[in-house]
């Protein structure tokens, strides 16, 4: 799953920056662009464990 997000998060960042750049810039493009790279980015983080894992529920602020 990793090895799919990561190609189509670098596809989406360098498609909003190429669209950022052109002097006819489409913000429709640029917001999915975004999207995409931000549903990428909860997924990845989504596996990554917490901090407070190892301690118990009623010590956890």
């Amino acid at each position: 799953m990793k090895k799919i997000i990561i190609p189509i998060m670098i596809i989406a960042i360098a498609t909003a920056f190429y669209q950022e750049q052109k002097a006819d810039k489409n913000v429709y493009i640029v917001l999915v662009a975004i999207g995409v790279f931000m549903l990428g980015m909860m997924k990845l983080s989504a596996k990554t464990p917490s901090k407070n894992i190892d301690k118990k529920e009623e010590n956890v602020q």
